[in-house]
């Protein structure tokens, strides 16, 4: 059995930015190759792993999505041996100020973000937050060592340490997306014990932070019947309230909106309050904002299904989330798929 705390810090200790994910990808397709009877990799290095289903040939396929690129940073030049960055993904600078860092050069070189004097700042540029052109990261070497080591376009990553939270929380960098992949590897460790008719393709998709290049790409080569697509979302906190933010701890998301068909939102609604699992219907009244975007419209068109899982802080180095809704989103996914039968499809069609 998975030992989630042990196996989500693993995966928060390891680097993997959106279009190079091969250090998380090493330690996915380690975790998934027991669950699984056969894993591949796209062209463009989304891992795939197949589940196979016990039913007639030629069997359904239903695809899980789960993103595992993370947010991050590039060097874009040296000055006296300290380098200025520019971000790879969503990345918020009011954050970056006194974080530490891992500077993948030649080596992997520990490191600090840090902010100049308001008065070496051009003027007007140190009242407020801190642009990130006018960021630094030090890793302690002068100009000429410095040079030796780290290149231009060499990368950066958070090294902030995953910590356990009371209240069976975790928090740190990159829960978004390495909590779905987690509750993928808990779906994918349930349905060993779960007969199903349909072939299950886990997908750990590469990305999705910058180009949506994996969620565009894997459905061509797989082409499956439906999909789910698992991501994290908003959850409640200070000066979050609104309709756009679920509990958090109490629950997972189902999307709701023009990404995800009716059909499939009705699937597993009905099987969360089956099983008494909690949840919250997560508006999406224009894009989602995840995998969902691409999958939908490859090739025919997909159905698609959007899970999420409420986390605090999104994109910073202190993202949290429960464990707990990870175990959920796991169980949830697991036990729709147990249940997809020959006449399923018949069920989330679009109304003639």
């Amino acid at each position: 059995m998975i030992d989630l705390s042990a196996y989500l810090k693993k995966m928060l200790s390891t680097s993997g930015l959106s279009g190079y994910e091969d250090p998380i990808r090493k330690i996915i397709r380690e975790a998934w190759e027991p669950l699984t009877d056969e894993l591949s990799l796209s062209r463009i290095g989304s891992l795939h792993g197949l589940k196979k289903g016990r039913g007639e040939e030629p069997r359904r396929r239903v695809l899980i999505s789960a993103h595992m690129d993370a947010i991050g940073m590039m060097v874009t030049d040296i000055q006296d041996g300290l380098m200025r960055i520019t971000g790879i993904g969503g990345i918020d600078h009011r954050i970056l100020p006194g974080q530490p860092v891992i500077v993948h050069g030649r080596e992997d070189l520990p490191g600090v973000v840090i902010q100049p004097p308001s008065f070496l700042l051009p003027k007007n540029a140190g009242t407020g937050p801190v642009a990130m052109k006018h960021l630094l990261v030090d890793v302690g070497l002068r100009q000429d060592d410095a040079a030796k080591k780290v290149r231009v376009g060499d990368l950066v990553s958070y090294a902030q340490e995953p910590i356990e939270l009371t209240g069976d929380a975790m928090s740190g960098h990159t829960l978004d997306n390495r909590v779905s992949v987690a509750a993928t590897t808990l779906c994918l460790e349930a349905l060993q014990d779960r007969a199903h008719g349909w072939d299950v393709w886990a997908v750990a998709s590469v990305q999705e932070e910058e180009t949506l290049g994996g969620a565009l790409t894997s459905p061509f080569d797989i082409r499956p019947d439906i999909a789910i697509v698992i991501d994290v979302c908003f959850a409640k906190g200070p000066e979050a309230n609104d309709w756009r933010n679920l509990p958090f701890g109490k629950g997972v998301g189902l999307g709701y909106g023009p990404n995800i068909h009716p059909g499939l939102y009705d699937l597993f609604e009905k099987k969360a309050k089956a099983l008494e699992i909690p949840y919250d219907r997560d508006l999406m009244p224009k894009m989602s904002g995840t995998d969902a975007m691409a999958v939908q419209i490859v090739a025919e068109g997909i159905p698609c299904a959007v899970l999420g899982i409420p986390l605090r802080y999104m994109h910073t180095p202190v993202e949290t989330v429960s464990i707990k809704d990870i175990q959920r989103a796991g169980r949830l996914m697991a036990e729709v798929i147990a249940d997809l039968g020959p006449d399923t499809l018949e069920q989330i069609r679009w109304e003639e």
